[in-house]
């Protein structure tokens, strides 16, 4: 089994980073073999409307931002964790593009995946960018993973997201909870419903 981890933030060992390790450092210890996917510092252009995914099963940008490839690491992985820094009371806007167009293009791969959301944060907006990112994991039939509190991490300077001795009680809590539905799910013997195709309502008339 394998878990993938989206760090968005622009700092690579930031505190985004350090409560991603914390999770990866357990579901290792758990027996799961984990990634973190550094996409903060890379420039991704928002989705273009242009259509060709659903032809391709590709984004048409995606080969030259390696869009593409760490959308096909999602697509094998076991389990998802998608990490961000609070701008504004939301996710950064670099990993809102990755995201759009990830989801969009390879979002039918990842349904009944595990999925986990972890923000870091100054001060405040935490729960805004939480489920904005709970958002992507809802609309693509993921399993939401559950801790003891939302999944924020509290610092402002690189590590001191360390002190925040609840927060990294909840990413211990999270990571292990994750171990669990992973391990269910690979051990159980009862069949994945079958997908329902939506039929779009026009709301023009």
């Amino acid at each position: 089994m394998k878990v993938i981890a989206i760090n968005g933030s622009p700092r690579k060992n930031g505190n985004t980073y350090l409560a991603e390790k914390r999770i990866c450092d357990i579901l290792e210890r758990e027996g799961i073999e984990t990634e973190i996917i550094q996409v903060g510092d890379k420039v991704f252009g928002g989705c273009r409307a242009c259509g060709a995914c659903s032809k391709t099963g590709k984004c048409a940008f995606g080969e030259k931002d390696g869009l593409n490839e760490i959308g096909e690491k999602m697509s094998a992985a076991d389990g998802i964790i998608i990490g961000s820094p609070v701008y504004y009371a939301d996710i950064n806007g670099g990993l809102k593009s990755f995201l759009d167009r990830v989801f969009y293009t390879y979002g039918k791969n990842f349904r009944f995946k595990p999925g986990a959301a972890v923000v870091a944060l100054r001060r405040g907006g935490a729960v805004h960018a939480y489920q904005t990112i709970n958002n992507y994991f809802g609309i693509t039939e993921m399993i939401q993973v559950p801790s003891i509190y939302w999944n924020d991490v509290h610092g402002r300077s690189e590590g001191e997201c360390v002190q925040d001795i609840e927060a990294m009680q909840m990413m211990e809590v999270l990571a292990v909870n994750m171990a669990y539905l992973l391990k269910m799910k690979a051990g159980s013997s009862v069949k994945e419903p079958e997908r329902i195709e939506k039929t779009p309502f026009n709301y023009i008339r």
